[in-house]
């Protein structure tokens, strides 16, 4: 991965996606398993906010930022199990490399966006918890506007680095990635060091908090090798399919409040108090 390393062998094109198994009834299953995930993943956090916006007593700054949350991890399972479905559909491995690069980009930038939003979420519980006579001033519609919009605006940089960097680069030699989506370690063969994150908070959140921070630490801020590369699939799925698909059952459907609207969005009546 040596910007001059083109000059001792041809520019890679394509990467070729070895995917989560090999023989062809396992990847029957897969299909099915993940088909099922995204279908229940994009209709759960839709439904989600589909209950948010229809309900007025959901109209507050924490059910403001779960809708975000919603469209986020509907949008970050759509960059990824779609791509891995159709490849297993035509029974074709290969991605082409302005291919690759796109759903990186897209993947690090709602995965970004998704990570700045559940700090805001955090900065939202503890006003209401330890701050509750100043909440409603410090946690107006402009701050709530104006952190959603510092999450993406960071997000897309941190995006936009590591896709240009990428850039820069040219790939050479083997180009077989054993993984079913485009990521940064699997694309670094024997890979760089990072560093260690950990955030923590409360409740729920601290449940979100855990499996997305955690999954992500074991995946990037460790030596990148060939022989852990099974181990990342069982990461990338956490982060693309479980994370999402677990998000709307912790923080929402527990909710009296939240399980009303979403009887009134789909029966289109509403329940007797």
């Amino acid at each position: 991965m040596d910007p001059e390393a083109a000059t001792n062998g041809t520019a890679v094109t394509e990467f070729i996606l070895l995917g989560l198994v090999e023989t062809e009834k396992l990847q029957s299953l897969v299909f099915v398993l993940f088909l099922f995930a995204y279908l229940l993943t994009v209709g759960g956090n839709l439904s989600i906010l589909a209950a948010i916006l229809v309900e007025p007593k959901l109209h507050t700054p924490m059910y403001f930022f779960l809708g975000n949350l919603s469209v986020l991890d509907a949008g970050c399972i759509t960059v990824t199990v779609p791509a891995m479905l159709g490849r297993l559909l035509s029974h074709k491995r290969a991605i082409s490399y302005d291919a690759c690069l796109s759903q990186l980009f897209f993947f690090y930038l709602l995965l970004g966006v998704d990570c700045f939003l559940l700090t805001a979420m955090a900065y939202d519980r503890f006003l209401a918890i330890c701050r509750p006579l100043t909440y409603s001033t410090r946690m107006s519609h402009s701050v709530q506007w104006i952190l959603v919009a510092v999450s993406w605006a960071c997000a897309l940089t941190n995006a936009l680095i590591h896709t240009i960097a990428l850039t820069t680069l040219n790939f050479c030699g083997p180009n077989e990635v054993n993984h079913f989506y485009c990521d940064l370690p699997q694309l670094f063969i024997r890979s760089v060091e990072g560093r260690k994150k950990a955030f923590f908070t409360c409740g729920s959140h601290l449940t979100v908090v855990c499996l997305f921070y955690g999954t992500g630490i074991f995946n990037y801020m460790r030596l990148g090798t060939e022989e852990a590369s099974d181990k990342d699939k069982g990461v990338g799925i956490f982060n693309t399919v479980i994370n999402p698909m677990l998000n709307p059952l912790i923080y929402s459907l527990r909710n009296p409040d939240v399980q009303g609207a979403l009887w009134r969005v789909f029966v289109g009546r509403r329940l007797l108090t």
